[in-house]
């Protein structure tokens, strides 16, 4: 889906051949972007400005601890793809797009070079008047800071000289590996109505699959009074009392107070979640909830990945809906490929992401990515495949024994198969044991939760048996 019109679009990068379409038209800055900021005490209950015009987004876009290896070898959770054509990033840069917030901070550190790469090449050309619609904030060291970023509350610490530069009266926190649709505008109505120094998005109801244990006790006002979390306890069926909701590491924060909270307060604390806001709970600041019904996966897993991937395929009230929503589109990088070719094929439920060529081959359930090349007689069921980043010429296709892609004969069942593999003829990727977990990484893949994932760049040879 391409930006939105009242974007300002401007290309930096003419290598990319970047052409606006009737799509993508420069239009004027809206008038509303020129009114005056109105400061956070002194804004009336019933009379708080627009939020997009005195809020900006802080997203991370990676974490140390990922669940999702081997999948996060070689990138960040952010830059996962998901759905066929779009990475895990543009759901949450889409959720502030369509609730009109115009100033995005991407604050990356562990292999960050693709979601650096994406990021810019989607977004940071796009401008209002002359402020980019997203600025990348890539870890570095300066004289106050040696080091990495230790945390997200020392990421944000560390990035105070960048992020105060822009005149706001509260910050958007938020995880960029999330798959959610949220209106961000309720959210901020909630904080300003409330004159909160800090609103938590919680879930609204109990979830029935794996969780971090993060609670938060609120009063009949939602206020928080309470905040109980243990990352090392995991769940099932987790039962959520009437005044005690699980949190979704999405905060506002009022700007005043993220700067005393992180610089007078709690100056050594490296986690926002796990020290800042129980600090601010335990200091008498004004924390409030706001409660969130819709569809939200926290991707933290392989079989949360895989899960979220077919889901996306049913569309239905359990799936990310933002897919097939004209009015909340998900946004991505223009990569102008051609439509995918189909020779003969019977797909039946599936996603197929731009650019494929899919001969005389079955596919069930599956989600298909970009330049996915599958040869005759291939059966895919219940599987992720990620694609290709670039196409092969027929030249290197000869040249190479087993091109990227799935080759002739090939069956593969309820597997993760990452970007730019090669499989072979006649190989069967079925797991008919049934195994459970399995580190084969060596030969390229590995078995997790039941679901077998090869491994990006990986080669499997003809007539192999997974």
């Amino acid at each position: 889906m391409s930006l939105p019109t009242w974007l300002n679009l401007k290309i930096k990068s003419p290598q990319y051949g970047y052409k606006p379409t009737s799509r993508i038209i420069p239009a004027s800055v809206p008038s509303k972007l020129n009114l005056s900021y109105t400061q956070h005490s002194e804004c009336p209950n019933n009379q708080c400005p627009p939020a997009d015009q005195n809020v900006a987004a802080i997203v991370f876009g990676d974490g140390s601890n990922s669940r999702l290896y081997p999948l996060t070898k070689r990138r960040s959770e952010s830059a996962l793809p998901i759905a066929g054509n779009y990475r895990l990033i543009d759901a949450v840069v889409s959720n502030c797009i369509n609730s009109n917030i115009k100033k995005i901070y991407a604050l990356t550190q562990f292999n960050s070079a693709s979601l650096n790469s994406h990021l810019s090449r989607a977004y940071s050309s796009a401008r209002i008047g002359n402020e980019a619609l997203v600025d990348v904030i890539a870890a570095c060291q300066g004289p106050e800071g040696k080091g990495w970023f230790q945390g997200t509350a020392d990421a944000i610490r560390r990035c105070l000289w960048v992020l105060e530069e822009y005149p706001i009266v509260d910050f958007l926190v938020l995880p960029g590996y999330h798959l959610y649709k949220m209106d961000f505008q309720e959210l901020l109505k909630v904080h300003c109505n409330n004159r909160a120094d800090i609103t938590v998005a919680v879930l609204s109801t109990r979830r029935d699959k794996d969780i971090e244990l993060s609670t938060f006790q609120v009063n009949s006002n939602n206020q928080v009074i309470s905040f109980k979390d243990n990352p090392e306890m995991r769940v099932a069926n987790l039962d959520v009392s009437q005044d005690k909701f699980i949190g979704m590491d999405i905060y506002v924060v009022n700007k005043d107070a993220m700067i005393k909270l992180l610089t007078e307060y709690h100056p050594m604390a490296n986690d926002f979640r796990r020290e800042v806001v129980p600090g601010a709970i335990s200091l008498g600041m004004n924390v409030y909830a706001h409660k969130f019904s819709g569809y939200w996966e926290d991707m933290r897993s392989v079989e949360a990945y895989y899960q979220a991937n077919m889901e996306s395929i049913k569309n239905t009230n359990k799936a990310y809906s933002s897919l097939y929503d004209k009015d909340s589109p998900l946004y991505t990088l223009p990569r102008h490929l051609p439509p995918t070719q189909i020779t003969d094929a019977a797909i039946t439920d599936s996603v197929i992401g731009d650019g494929c060529f899919l001969n005389r081959c079955k596919i069930r359930g599956t989600v298909v990515g970009m330049r996915t090349r599958v040869g005759d007689g291939a059966i895919i069921e219940d599987s992720v495949i990620m694609g290709s980043d670039t196409y092969q010429n027929s030249r290197a296709e000869e040249d190479m024994h087993i091109p990227i892609g799935i080759g002739e004969g090939s069956q593969i069942r309820k597997a993760i198969i990452d970007k730019n593999v090669r499989i072979g003829k006649n190989v069967k990727i079925l797991n008919k044991e049934n195994v459970q977990e399995c580190n084969n990484e060596a030969n390229g893949y590995i078995i997790t939760g039941g679901i077998v994932v090869i491994l990006k760049g990986a080669i499997i040879p003809d007539g192999s048996i997974l």
